[in-house]
């Protein structure tokens, strides 16, 4: 088992001391997220230079032992201003154009997976309208992605224009190549169970790891119901071959709970080793 774990697990720790309790924990891979006014890094730090910010990031890791698992994208400062499916054709041409600047980041990181948001519904307009789009510019991500040999993913989530397997299934069924960063967390808030999340790891490039139960897409190991054991026992059926990226966030939502995100990343950690050993 490979893990990885999300550099916004924790906000108040600098980058350096972020490296350094991974390496101390023995969790070989980082995911870097760029998110907007809310990332150790953004946006606006590494694409003026992007060779600059990549020489310096890589430098980090490189001087600790560890590896980039993958660059998590999310456009602007929330989840409308620049979604991928935005209505407003302009708005989706930035979106693109920031896109492409960043998997030149990627790319100069020497990193091979880059994981991105779906899109979400907007409420003036049927559902089928929404997805189309998405899946439509989905499918251009992923073909400007194949061209750097990038692997690209998108991450389901309960605020998404897909928050259900079923929905999560029509999107792949119409955006060939285009592969999950898969958290199980997110279904298992909405009370949706693990069997009907399961078909979709042959699907998965990249499995975003933490605890959660009904009405809550975070919590501590003690109150989750996630059967870990059954979702390692499905990926090696599925020949699963990427990172399990542990991802505890600190969000201001009443459905993420605040825990010990350092201990919980460690209860998790060796839980789900222990498991890959049973499997």
């Amino acid at each position: 088992m490979k893990f990885a774990c999300a550099d916004y697990a924790f906000p108040l720790l600098s980058h350096e001391q972020i490296f350094d309790l991974l390496a101390s924990l023995a969790i070989p891979a980082v995911d870097i997220a760029l998110f907007d006014n809310r990332s150790h890094i953004q946006h606006a730090d590494v694409l003026p230079d992007p060779a600059a910010a990549a020489r310096e990031l890589c430098g980090k890791l490189n001087a600790r032992g560890l590896v980039l698992a993958d660059v998590f994208h999310q456009s602007g400062p929330d989840l409308e201003t620049l979604a991928e499916n935005q209505p407003d054709p302009e708005r989706r041409l930035q979106a693109r154009d920031l896109f492409q600047r960043t998997l030149e980041f990627v790319v100069l990181c020497g990193a091979t997976h880059m994981t991105a948001l779906p899109g979400i519904h907007w409420p003036e307009e049927p559902y089928e309208a929404s997805l189309e789009r998405a899946a439509e510019e989905q499918a251009w991500r992923v073909e400007q992605a194949a061209k750097s040999n990038v692997v690209y993913a998108v991450e389901p989530h309960m605020w998404s224009i897909v928050k259900t397997p079923e929905q999560t299934a029509r999107l792949l069924d119409m955006t060939p190549e285009l592969t999950l960063a898969l958290d199980f967390a997110h279904f298992t808030a909405q009370d949706i169970p693990d069997e009907q999340v399961l078909p979709l790891l042959q699907h998965t490039s990249h499995i975003h790891a933490r605890c959660a139960a009904p009405g809550l897409v975070q919590c501590s190991l003690a109150n989750n119901t996630i059967d870990w054991e059954g979702v390692v026992r499905a990926s090696a059926r599925s020949d699963y071959s990427g990172y399990f990226a542990l991802e505890y966030v600190v969000m201001d939502n009443e459905s993420v709970a605040d825990v010990d995100n350092i201990s919980e990343t460690i209860r998790l950690r060796d839980l789900l080793r222990n498991c890959d050993e049973a499997a």
